[in-house]
C-alpha cells in the first residue's frame, strides 16, 4: 500500500472504531481490516484502548501527531472536555494552552462542535481573572459569560467570582450570535442577561450526562 493510499484509508477512519466497523466501512472481510489497521499502526496512525467488555477499540489519526511542542486546540479540548472531537489538522505550539485561553480560542472558531466541547473545560478554569483577560482579548466577553452559565446546567462547575462575572455582564461586546445565525429554543433567561444567543438546546447536552 502507498503512503498516499495510507493517508486517504487513515481520513476515511478517522475516529474511534472497531474491527467489525472498519470491515463494514470499507466493504471488506474482518481479517483484511485487521491487515489495515496493523498498516495504520506502523505509520503511527492508531491508537488501541479498550470499551465495555475489554473491547479492543482502535482512535484512528488522519495525520501523524508532530512529535515537538505543545498541543494545539483541538487536542487540548479533548485532553479537558467529555465531548471529543476529530481535528481537521493538527499542530503544535510554542507555548502551553492553558484552558481559559483554550475556551476563547474554541468560541472564536464559531464551530457548532468546538464550542459544545469546550463547555467541558469550564470545570478545569484555575484563574477566573485570566479567562477575563483571554475573552477582552477577543471581544467575546459576554458570550463567554453565557457559555458559563449555560455549561453549569449540566456540568459541575466551581462558582465565578463577582468581580469577574460583573466585568463580563459590563462588556459593550459587538454582535449577539456565539454562532452565526443558530438560535437554539431552551436557554433564553441566560440569553436575556447576556443578551447573546445560545446555540445549543437542552438535547445538544446530553453527551455530557451519560
Amino acid at each position: 500500500m502507498k503512503e498516499s493510499d495510507v493517508n486517504i484509508l487513515a481520513k476515511k477512519l478517522a475516529g474511534l472504531q472497531v474491527v467489525d466497523t472498519i470491515a463494514k466501512t470499507l466493504g471488506v472481510s474482518r481479517r483484511t481490516a485487521i491487515n489495515y489497521i496493523s498498516r495504520l499502526r506502523k505509520k503511527g496512525l492508531v491508537k488501541t484502548t479498550y470499551g465495555r467488555r475489554k473491547i479492543r477499540m482502535y482512535r484512528i489519526y488522519p495525520f501523524k501527531k508532530p512529535e515537538f511542542g505543545y498541543p494545539g486546540l483541538y487536542e487540548t479540548i479533548n485532553k479537558n472536555s467529555k465531548v471529543k472531537l476529530i481535528a481537521p489538522y493538527e499542530h503544535r505550539l510554542a507555548r502551553k494552552l492553558i484552558v481559559e485561553e483554550a475556551i476563547a480560542r474554541a468560541l472564536k472558531t464559531e464551530r457548532f462542535r468546538v464550542v459544545l466541547a469546550s463547555l467541558g473545560m469550564f470545570s478545569k478554569v484555575k484563574d477566573w481573572s485570566k479567562l477575563y483577560y483571554f475573552a477582552k482579548k477577543e471581544s467575546i466577553e459576554r458570550k463567554i459569560g453565557a457559555l458559563y452559565d449555560v455549561a453549569r446546567t449540566c456540568i459541575k462547575i466551581r462558582r465565578m467570582d463577582k468581580r469577574t462575572r460583573d466585568n463580563l455582564l459590563k462588556s459593550k461586546q459587538k454582535g449577539r450570535y456565539i454562532i452565526d445565525r443558530i438560535r437554539g429554543k431552551h436557554f433564553k433567561k441566560i440569553e436575556k442577561r447576556w443578551k447573546v444567543y445560545i446555540p445549543f438546546n437542552k438535547a445538544d447536552l446530553g453527551m455530557y450526562k451519560e
